[in-house]
């Protein structure tokens, strides 16, 4: 089989014909990571430009990343006897105060289908919590969000919790949200700022040095 059919149909949010391609390619023995790079990543890269040049919109976008994840639970078991295929380790969480995660999701979503190993801390995430997480999973990347002007210094807050305990030179630090801004980032001592969900790809691969496809 093809694995463009896999893309093909994650592009189109087919769920049920992405699980069925999957489970096709695993048994023709095909690697994992060819059926993750060539199929799943593929496709959502593809989903992630429209949705940068805004030919699709949020719903399509989520439904195209439900099929991937359908995709990904069957190779999950696989990806455990074959490490190394994730290109990175990023926790992401909303700041403490904000209840949004739309934007949040959309990203994760989005790392996901590029490759990375998301660990999504959730909404209302105090300092403690992301410090605890770096210490734990020891990510690439720490990403914050926040959807209103009042919760956007607690990204400061939490810069400043990591530096208190040694660790901000272990992690880069990556922000975004609606009132965030390329200033404020700066301002605060992140890494990066990502104004969408593809953009938010593209600062990862750089950040790591990884060559977006």
């Amino acid at each position: 089989m093809e694995l463009s059919e896999i893309a093909s149909a994650l592009i189109e949010g087919n769920r049920k014909r992405v699980q069925e391609l999957v489970s096709l390619a695993i048994k023709e023995g095909v690697p994992p990571e060819r059926i993750i790079n060539e199929g799943l990543i593929a496709g959502m890269q593809v989903v992630g430009e429209r949705f940068k040049n805004n030919e699709i919109f949020v719903p399509e976008v989520l439904i195209s990343a439900r099929a991937m994840h359908a995709g990904m639970d069957l190779l999950k078991p696989l990806l455990a006897k074959s490490p190394g295929i994730l290109k990175g380790k990023i926790v992401i969480g909303t700041v403490k105060g904000d209840l949004h995660d739309i934007g949040k999701n959309l990203v994760a979503m989005m790392l996901e289908g590029a490759g990375y190993q998301v660990i999504d801390l959730g909404i209302d995430v105090d300092a403690e919590k992301f410090v605890e997480s770096v210490k734990t999973y020891n990510p690439d990347i720490l990403g914050m969000s926040a959807l209103l002007t009042t919760t956007m210094p607690y990204m400061k807050v939490t810069i400043e919790a990591l530096e208190r305990e040694g660790l901000r030179d272990k992690v880069k630090v990556i922000v975004g949200g609606a009132p965030v801004t390329e200033e404020f980032a700066k301002e605060i001592g992140a890494d990066g700022y990502a104004e969408d969900a593809g953009s938010a790809v593209e600062l990862v691969n750089n950040l790591l040095g990884i060559k977006s496809a």
